[in-house]
C-alpha cells in the first residue's frame, strides 16, 4: 500500500507507523496504572451555558414525525387500529377483559398512548431514513 505514495510520503508514513508501534505498550501500561480522568463540574449556575436550538421545530423532520405519530393515534381512538379495549373493524381479532379504567368515551388508555405513540415514531423513522437515504430530505 506504500507503493501509492511518494518516495517522502512513504518514508513519513513508515515513521509513523513504527513511532506507533514502539509507542504502544507504554501507553497501554501507563492507562492500567493511572486512575480515571476527573471531570471537572462547573462552580456555579451562572458557568453552565445551555442553548436550545429551535432549528428542528417545524423542520420537514419534525413535520413527518408528528404526522405519523398523530395518524396513528388518530387511528387507533377511532377504531382503525387496535387499542386495548376496542378491536379494529376491519380485523378479526378477539375480544379479552381488560382492567384499566380511563376517563375518556372511547375508552383509550395510557398503553394505546404509548403503543401506538412508538408505533408512529418508528413509521416516522422509516420515513425519514428512506428520504434521506434517496436525497430527498
Amino acid at each position: 500500500s506504500l507503493s501509492v505514495c511518494s518516495p517522502p510520503q512513504a518514508a513519513s508514513i513508515k515513521m509513523a507507523l513504527s513511532s506507533r508501534v514502539s509507542a504502544a505498550p507504554k501507553a497501554l501500561q501507563a492507562s492500567r496504572v493511572s486512575a480515571a480522568p476527573k471531570v471537572q463540574q462547573p462552580r456555579s449556575r451562572k458557568a453552565m451555558v445551555c442553548k436550545a436550538d429551535a432549528g428542528f421545530i417545524g423542520s420537514p423532520t419534525n413535520l413527518i414525525m408528528v404526522a405519523s405519530t398523530g395518524a396513528c393515534l388518530f387511528a387507533s381512538r377511532f377504531g382503525l387500529a387496535p387499542s386495548v379495549r376496542k378491536v379494529a373493524q376491519p380485523l378479526k381479532l378477539a375480544d379479552r377483559e381488560v382492567i384499566q379504567t380511563t376517563g375518556d368515551p372511547a375508552g383509550f388508555t395510557a398503553t394505546d398512548v404509548l403503543a401506538m405513540g412508538a408505533a408512529g415514531h418508528a413509521i416516522g423513522v422509516g420515513i425519514v431514513l428512506g428520504l434521506k437515504g434517496i436525497g430527498q430530505l
